[in-house]
């Protein structure tokens, strides 16, 4: 198959460019805006007609949750109109496309494990957007497979992770929100279901993926500093009232996994041992 990749400088396209070594017998296209801009329609139709591509992998989004308060014409056109062109295009050529979206779309009122049947109820406007955007994707193109995630981490770009050790090396105290809770993800993990999911042939829908297990901010930033030998910072619980954004964040995000778990055959790690694996690359580089 030829598969485009779009936001391959991103954390989740950075990740599947790694593992596109395993599938020798793919053809991937992997772009950012500089290649191929997804909020042009034309651009795509015409990239996906010349490069006859029979599957997407839209790892592209607009992902600054507070800004997006303020630019929600460019959070739309990346979230909503992007999936919509990318979509209709691939459609065209009876291909698939897999969108990358996430917990955002809850509240986070619940407090069970959202499976994804429960109405979504998005109370933001990046939440709003990615929402939107899976509409658009499931009704331009039947063969789409829909992923929400949560809480991504890698080697890559700016993340929580990485912010968390830098700042964790630099002072002396950090607060950390203790009452959101949620489920971290490494990009690795995510990626590797994804291609899990080429391998086998996209089943659409839509599907809930995060590593295994629950913990808060403030545990997360505990678990990270244990496992990077940082111990001369200590970490205080905040309140997320005492730390105000402009996009509320979900109080419970956390996601049921057993349809991705039963379809793909997969297993998926305890969020701890991925994060073990991801501190110890890191420390490995510095």
């Amino acid at each position: 198959m030829n598969i485009l990749i779009t936001g391959c400088n991103g954390q989740l396209g950075n990740e599947m460019q790694l593992l596109e070594k395993e599938m020798p017998t793919h053809t991937f296209f992997n772009t950012d805006v500089q290649e191929l801009d997804i909020t042009n329609q034309l651009a795509i139709e015409d990239f996906v007609a010349k490069h006859e591509i029979d599957g997407i992998v839209n790892c592209a989004a607009y992902t600054a949750v507070d800004k997006a308060e303020d630019n929600r014409a460019l959070a739309t056109a990346l979230n909503t109109e992007a999936p919509a062109y990318l979509a209709a295009a691939v459609e065209k050529r009876g291909g698939w496309l897999v969108q990358i979206s996430t917990d955002y779309v809850f509240d986070g009122t619940k407090h069970t494990p959202y499976v994804e049947t429960d109405t979504p109820c998005p109370d933001s406007v990046y939440g709003s957007t990615k929402l939107a955007g899976e509409l658009a994707a499931q009704k331009f193109c039947k063969r789409t497979m829909i992923i929400r995630t949560a809480w991504l981490y890698s080697s890559f770009g700016n993340n929580f992770v990485k912010t968390m050790i830098r700042l964790g090396k630099e002072r002396e105290e950090l607060g950390v929100i203790f009452d959101q809770i949620g489920t971290p993800t490494y990009t690795r993990d995510l990626a590797r279901a994804i291609v899990t999911a080429i391998e086998q042939g996209i089943k659409p829908g839509v599907y809930h993926y995060s590593n295994e297990g629950v913990t808060s901010w403030y545990d997360f930033t505990r678990a990270i500093h244990r496992l990077a030998g940082i111990s001369n910072c200590h970490v205080r619980p905040l309140h997320t009232s005492e730390y105000p954004t402009p996009a509320r964040r979900p109080a419970y995000s956390v996601l049921d996994k057993t349809k991705i778990k039963q379809t793909l055959g997969i297993e998926i790690p305890w969020w701890e041992d991925s994060l073990a694996e991801l501190v110890g690359m890191i420390s490995q580089k510095a």
